[in-house]
């Protein structure tokens, strides 16, 4: 049986090129990696105004036989949205010869080295080959009994190899904090949701940068930092009066506090695990008189509501954290872990683009 039959020719051609986009979509992910290992969003800001390609080539010190393979990468991310082509004149041509050159986008604002908001961290760390080349084996990992794809990939779960590889620890912690960066531009304005607590633990908060962010907003907030000792160990000197580091694990307690911070906790755990994470954070906050709250901030899948590559995003998201057996979460499935660890009710406030802020009540 010839299954494409009665299709037409140009319904047929849509499909291949529908198929070999995501084949060759990977190559959207190596250059973004090239144009950061080359600091080409670095280079353009320091130059101060668009750059031409035989300024950037100068730059980069590019050999003759590559020059074109420069041009074709910023031709790709261009049409990507990383840079925008503008048309200027060179001011040392007496002729004032129009010329194409480059200008930053936002997009490519957010990957200039040393500024607030820079996610060329989280860049560096999703796209470490050790991480990355372990979804080649998805397949395999679908027919394993609760082995997640680190174990399969690197013959450890993950915390157990960061645990053991200093150097991409560091770089994990650092991608967590460029997000936590994101997070500090909208806890402006959801200031509400730490009015009248007294003290919070940021449960799995790594090297403190969503709780220094916070501390700065309150200065009367008692914020503790509470991760694998390993993890908090090399920050134990960054405290302060307002800010401590604690060691230990949260599946076997958490510090009491009036409220409870899960940011890009859940996710990496499967249902089961979640729940018995979630009823530590109820005994945390069990004995505040006021009666306490969890702050969860996630990504909420919404296909309905959100647009399209929004959606596409948290989906792709969802399939990463197959590295920890976990995954992203609608609002429905969100409200059956919270009901199962005994909390009454939550309410969702759209955060970013990409996150919400739960909070849960118990």
């Amino acid at each position: 049986m010839d299954l494409l039959s009665g299709r037409k020719a140009n319904e047929i051609f849509e499909g291949q090129v529908h198929v070999y986009k995501h084949i060759f979509a990977h190559l959207d992910s190596m250059c973004l990696k090239w144009c950061i290992e080359l600091e080409i969003p670095t280079i353009i800001y320091n130059h101060e105004k668009p750059i031409t390609l035989h300024e950037l080539i100068s730059i980069l010190q590019v050999p003759p036989s590559k020059i074109s393979g420069v041009e074709r990468l910023m031709r790709h991310l261009s049409h990507n949205g990383f840079f925008d082509i503008v048309t200027i004149h060179d001011d040392d041509d007496e002729n004032k010869e129009e010329k194409e050159a480059y200008a930053l986008t936002i997009a490519s604002e957010l990957l200039v080295k040393g500024t607030e908001y820079c996610l060329t961290p989280m860049a560096k760390c999703g796209l470490n080959p050790l991480m990355s080349s372990s979804f080649n084996l998805l397949g395999k990992w679908t027919l394993e009994e609760n082995l997640s794809l680190s174990e399969i990939s690197l013959g450890t779960n993950l915390w157990d190899f960061l645990s053991k590889n200093p150097s991409i620890l560091t770089s994990f912690n650092e991608s967590m904090a460029s997000d936590s960066q994101m997070v500090k531009l909208a806890l402006k304005d959801h200031s509400a949701v730490f009015e009248g607590l007294e003290s919070i633990v940021d449960v799995g908060g790594g090297n403190g940068t969503i709780s220094k962010i916070i501390s700065d907003m309150f200065p009367k907030l008692k914020c503790i930092v509470f991760d694998l000792p390993h993890v908090v160990e090399n920050f134990s000197g960054t405290s302060s009066n307002n800010l401590s580091f604690i060691g230990g694990d949260m599946f076997n307690f958490i510090p009491e506090a009036d409220a409870v911070l899960l940011k890009w906790i859940l996710h990496d755990w499967d249902d089961e695990h979640c729940v018995k994470i979630l009823k530590k954070c109820k005994d945390a906050i069990s004995n505040n008189t006021k009666g306490g709250k969890a702050i969860v901030i996630d990504l909420v899948i919404n296909e309905k509501q959100d647009e399209f590559g929004l959606t596409q995003m948290k989906l792709r998201m969802d399939i990463a954290m197959t590295t920890l057996n976990g995954k992203e979460r609608s609002e429905e499935e969100f409200k059956r872990l919270f009901l199962e660890a005994g909390f009454q009710d939550y309410k969702i406030f759209p955060l970013t683009g990409m996150y919400s802020l739960i909070e849960v009540y118990p």
